[in-house]
């Protein structure tokens, strides 16, 4: 292969990469998502509490067990703009503006290391367990 076809690979190889991450479900940051809702938390839903403040995140890489199946449910008190991004079956991307008590539910119903990321901080916060 010629010199300029395989940097044309390797560019589109590389889009290809970025373009599979930054998909996005979830509307535009106006819209509140489907998973965003007032209803009360289920007993039995794994909840995560997130603090984005100051360029912080807490916490960061935390390992948790979670249920396949079962309700997930992440509330977020941040200062800044962002994007939480579940890479788990199915996937899920959920808007994060200025504010408290955001609340993002979902489910992952394939058993396996799921990680939730934010995409602007460029931090992982937690990796799921799900069995």
């Amino acid at each position: 292969m010629s010199a300029p076809r395989v940097g044309f690979a390797l560019l589109a190889l590389s889009c290809l990469l970025t373009v599979g991450c930054s998909a996005r479900e979830t509307p535009s940051d106006s819209a509140p998502s489907s998973a965003e809702t007032s209803a009360a938390t289920p007993a039995n839903a794994l909840v995560i509490t997130v603090r984005i403040a100051d360029g912080s995140v807490d916490p960061t890489g935390a390992v948790l067990d979670a249920k396949a199946g079962g309700p997930i449910e992440v509330v977020v008190d941040s200062d800044a703009r962002d994007e939480l991004h579940v890479h788990g079956t199915p996937e899920h991307s959920f808007a994060i503006v200025p504010g408290a008590g955001q609340r993002f539910r979902f489910t992952i119903d394939v058993p396996g290391r799921v990680d939730l990321e934010l995409h602007e901080a460029g931090r992982t916060v937690a990796t799921l367990l799900v069995r």
